[in-house]
């Protein structure tokens, strides 16, 4: 334990009285004025489907959802991003993406394949058995993170450990997540954050102040004006506006002179190099902000630095700057716009919902979106002197070789043009071929004419293409619903989305979409809109809870959320039948517009008769129906006032076993209406970094104080959560954590089950 202000070694204990009242009024269900901006509305909207398990949410009792990212995207969309928690451990490959607009109203969801999660949280290896492991992975290690415990979801989800260990593979830089079993110690999963521009077998390694605009000589662009910053005297290469862009030379420090002319215009001078670096990513901002509404690299205003004179045949991205190296011939830097493009674009795919992902046909999109935003940057730079083509670094020829991918016929290089089962095993840039020959399809058609390249097409069709801006619209917005397990099918579902959101009224965007992806052996997935009006207005309808205990007389509450599946927003009636006697239901509002919410209440009266009675809730849309059923049980033996339990935690120092303690109230059913008092008396001698967590029997958690909230000499507070919109029968969960960062974090809990 880290002691601040105390004399190492002292004993002195502080005790903490706290009574948690269960349950109480939740945040959620108090009322709130409607929210004052789209943002705000899309935010509230999206929270609550996740709280619901609406659709792809569902969810296990000890799983939980948080909201980890909200981006703006087209047709007045926000895609909010999910990481999913286990018992409090982060799910890898868990997560979700609920779509709602400014509205209110939800729009559709998505989340992460994998199966049920029901793996214990005792992990039999040790963290430095995990950790020697993961170092193992590399050859040469320069540093290896402290283990961290988590949930690897997937067809079979297991407790592992993820090592993150920086170093070098025999050929490349990396920076690798090892993924050990908690169990037996074995390997499950290895993913790198570092994603090459090319792959190995077609490349070798070689022995205060002032915004200002730069002249910059560059290699590729001609003479061009960049944005750097001034200091006094001197000018740095360093982005004024644009947080995080920089470039600099490889494991050096960030250019700099006493004038703002940088560059000679020769290939083999890094300071050049820089400058198109420079001029390459300010040109991507700007196609970003102006075509897609993306504020910046990771969508929140933020870039990354990068470094020209890497000693390869390469360039990469490592997850948080990138890094380019030379021409097999060292004649030229390999720093081209579409390069530049392509490892920015990397970031993009990393900073969008779902992450980089893992496996060769998620590695073969994430490498194909690189391509993309380099041709997206091309193309809006259009550049007299690299002109926007779809050929990528064509101007760098990398190995002599001319351009290393061509996204209108990826089989000129040996790459497929066409979705195959052998894609998940095919070598990521190899794999990148299906989604780039479906971007040119999409933005150019298979005989675009003017000169353009023709595509040939997998089902011997014709596509007509809707130009590059639409396209890269379509692709982007589809991007935004991306999980971790991302695959082309998906990737197909989604953009066909896009394209009916994007473009509402009208079929071409949607056609040409859809076109496209079966020109390209992609072929149609369950769920997806069957027409460019969605398929037909549709919605779906979820509860949380779906059940509730209540005495005769008192009353139990429900969130009813609804999500637009297909088509438009339509108006929907609710009402519940199989109500027991003296029972009624009240609505709050009764009509809703699919995609937004209600809330139920069940009132009951002293003569509603005990047992369990299924009501249905009836969804009656203007186009369809749907149904959703509410357990409610009355009345239980027992009874259920002033029942209260107090224990007492003796928490230590220093890391320790798991202190548990458990108290069961038998024989009566609890609700919203009773009060269940429970104190607990924590001892310690400095309480500054417990952290604690009341987990309700849904397995949310609601936080009750955070490290650093309460002094060592506050003693007696009293804390109390919002839980009400919880099923109150079940075991409730005190957990308490000490996070000093002299200690590796243990856990204490206390349960208390009614």
């Amino acid at each position: 334990m880290t002691h601040r202000g105390f004399s190492t070694g002292l004993a002195a204990a502080a005790g903490l009285a706290m009574t948690l009242a269960l349950p109480v009024t939740p945040a959620s269900a108090a009322s709130a004025a409607q929210p004052a901006t789209p943002e705000a509305a899309a935010a509230r909207a999206a929270d609550q489907a996740a709280a619901s398990g609406l659709d792809a949410l569902r969810r296990g009792p000890a799983e939980s959802f948080q909201r980890i990212g909200l981006t703006a995207g087209g047709g007045g969309l926000f895609y909010g991003a999910y990481q999913r928690t286990y018992q409090g451990l982060r799910v890898v490959g868990g997560d979700a993406v609920v779509v709602a607009d400014g509205a209110g109203r939800v729009r559709g969801t998505s989340a992460a394949e994998t199966a049920a999660i029901t793996v214990g949280t005792q992990a039999l290896v040790d963290a430095a058995k995990a950790a020697a492991t993961a170092r193992a992975q590399l050859p040469t290690v320069d540093s290896v993170s402290t283990p961290e415990k988590v949930v690897l979801a997937g067809a079979s989800p297991k407790l592992a450990y993820e090592v993150v260990v920086a170093g070098r593979t025999a050929t490349a830089p990396s920076n690798l997540h090892v993924f050990v079993d908690a169990a037996t110690g074995a390997v499950l999963d290895k993913r790198d954050d570092v994603k090459t521009f090319a792959s190995g077998a077609r490349t070798q390694a070689q022995p205060a102040t002032v915004n200002v605009a730069g002249t910059g000589n560059s290699y590729y662009v001609g003479n061009v004006s960049i944005d750097t910053t001034q200091s006094g005297s001197t000018y740095t290469l360093r982005d004024p506006g644009r947080t995080g862009i920089s470039c600099g030379r490889e494991g050096g420090s960030v250019y700099s002179g006493p004038d703002n002319n940088w560059g000679n215009g020769s290939g083999t001078d890094l300071e050049t190099g820089c400058v198109d670096v420079l001029y390459s990513v300010q040109t991507e901002w700007k196609m970003l902000a102006d075509w897609l509404g993306r504020n910046g690299i990771n969508g929140s205003g933020t870039g990354y630095p990068a470094s020209v004179g890497l000693n390869d045949v390469n360039a990469y991205w490592n997850g948080s700057s990138t890094h380019f190296g030379h021409s097999q011939d060292n004649q030229r830097q390999a720093t081209s716009m579409d390069v530049v493009g392509h490892e920015f674009g990397h970031g993009i795919f990393q900073f969008t919902p779902g992450g980089a992902g893992s496996g060769n046909e998620n590695g073969g999109m994430n490498e194909s979106t690189g391509d993309i935003f380099g041709a997206l940057t091309e193309a809006y730079a259009n550049n007299a002197k690299d002109t926007p083509d779809y050929e990528v670094g064509e101007g760098v020829n990398l190995v002599g070789q001319g351009p290393i991918r061509y996204m209108y016929q990826p089989s000129k290089v040996g790459d497929p043009n066409c979705y195959s089962s052998s894609i998940p095993s095919t070598e990521v840039h190899a794999a990148a071929g299906p989604q780039n020959h479906w971007f040119y399809l999409l933005a150019e058609g298979s005989n675009p004419g003017g000169g353009k390249p023709s595509s040939p097409t997998c089902n011997n069709s014709t596509v007509t293409g809707v130009g590059i801006q639409k396209a890269g619209k379509i692709f982007y917005n589809g991007l935004l619903k991306k999980t971790s397990s991302w695959n082309h099918k998906a990737a197909r579902k989604a953009t066909l989305e896009a394209a009916i959101a994007l473009f509402p009224g009208s079929c071409t965007e949607y056609n040409a979409t859809k076109a496209a992806w079966d020109a390209v052996s992609v072929t149609t997935v369950s769920g997806e809109p069957t027409s460019c009006s969605g398929g037909g207005p549709d919605f779906s309808v979820a509860l949380n809870p779906a059940s509730g205990s209540v005495q005769p007389g008192a009353s139990a509450t429900t969130t009813i959320s609804t999500a637009i599946t297909s088509g438009a927003a339509q108006s929907i009636t609710l009402s519940a039948s199989g109500l027991p006697a003296g029972a009624t239901a009240t609505f709050n509002p009764a009509t809703i517009q699919s995609g937004g919410s209600s809330t139920l209440t069940i009132a009951t009266s002293a003569s509603t008769p005990t047992g369990s009675f299924p009501v249905t809730i009836t969804a009656d849309g203007a186009s369809t129906d749907h149904t959703a059923t509410y357990t409610l049980s009355v009345g239980t033996t027992g009874s259920c006032a002033a029942v209260t339990n107090s224990t007492r935690l003796d928490i230590p120092d220093y890391p320790a076993s798991a202190v548990n303690s458990t108290n069961t109230v038998s024989g009566c059913a609890r609700n919203a209406s009773g009060t269940t008092k429970v104190e607990v008396h924590i001892v310690h001698t400095y309480r500054g970094d417990l952290v604690l967590d009341l987990v309700a029997p849904d397995g949310t958690a609601y936080r009750l104080k955070n490290s650093g909230s309460d002094s060592a000499d506050n003693i007696d507070t009293t804390y109390t959560v919002n839980a009400s919109s919880e099923a109150a029968n079940g075991a409730w969960q005190l957990r308490i954590r000490d996070v000093g960062p002299a200690d590796t974090g243990y856990l204490s809990s206390w349960t208390l089950t009614v």
